[in-house]
């Protein structure tokens, strides 16, 4: 399914719920109850489809297996990965990140072995919404997509955008939705430990899914090392200029993983998420 059918509901939300968001008061999540409502939706049919798909995905398909399911899918990533590090003036990380694709296309057995890491050549997170904040372009509200999960008004420009440039764009309607189903199988499989710690936790999921995913887009944008947000009863520094990721980065960056960066991932796409 073309992601623009999936985010057809998020219009219709959106223009029914615009009026109803009185008694929240995040600025980050203006549309918190329209987002929350998303998110008891994408619950219901993660714990009524999408979880048991997972657990069966997990039951049958031993280690070694799903293993190299995810090299697959992580080989195709380092295309859009590549692509954005060119428009982030990331040459050298470029460079790297291309090298991966190489080397696990052909000695990996295309893609099925993460032959490039065995070798040296470090595997980096980029997308285009990374891109839009690189060069300067804010978050926007908070979203909570349907299907899709947690998001934001520029991240969600930013995964249009990737499924426009994705290697699977050229492929019939049909094997592309198996490929987008499979990877979603995938995803949810390797969160299926980790979201016990929001289970036993006793948080408010919603609250806890938004902020570690604004955390980490946020970590993701500066390569792990965001300057520290100004709180509003600290006083403003008419001197100290706001600096874009583009303006503080070198061309040649590659330092985009770091425990900041990679402490969060596995928590915000739970249930509700992806």
């Amino acid at each position: 399914m073309p992601i623009s059918r999936l985010l057809a509901p998020l219009a219709i939300l959106l223009l029914s719920g615009c009026s109803s968001t009185s008694g929240y008061h995040n600025p980050k999540d203006p549309l918190e109850p329209l987002n929350r409502s998303v998110y008891k939706f994408n619950d219901a049919l993660d714990r009524a489809i999408v979880k048991p798909v997972a657990k069966g995905y997990v039951a049958v398909v031993p280690a070694p297996g799903r293993t190299m399911v995810n090299n697959f899918f992580s080989n195709l990533d380092d295309v859009l990965v590549t692509l954005n590090d060119i428009l982030q003036l990331k040459l050298v990380q470029a460079t790297s990140d291309f090298g991966r694709i190489l080397i696990n296309t052909t000695l990996g057995a295309g893609g099925l072995a993460d032959a490039a890491t065995a070798t040296g050549f470090e595997k980096h997170n980029e997308d285009f919404g990374q891109t839009l904040g690189y060069w300067g372009i804010g978050s926007g509200a908070y979203l909570m997509l349907p299907f899709l999960g947690p998001s934001s008004v520029r991240d969600g420009i930013g995964l249009y955008a990737d499924t426009l440039t994705s290697p699977t764009i050229k492929l019939k309607p049909i094997q592309r939705n198996q490929t987008t189903l499979a990877d979603g199988v995938r995803k949810r499989s390797n969160l299926l430990e980790n979201e016990q710690l929001l289970d036993t936790a006793g948080l408010d999921r919603y609250s806890f899914i938004r902020d570690a995913y604004l955390s980490h887009r946020r970590s993701l944008v500066y390569d792990g090392n965001p300057p520290r947000e100004k709180y509003e009863d600290e006083e403003e520094d008419d001197n100290a200029p706001v600096k874009s990721p583009a303006a503080k980065l070198s061309p040649g960056n590659t330092s985009n993983t770091t425990p900041a960066a990679s402490s969060v991932p596995a928590t915000v796409s739970t249930p509700g998420g992806q």
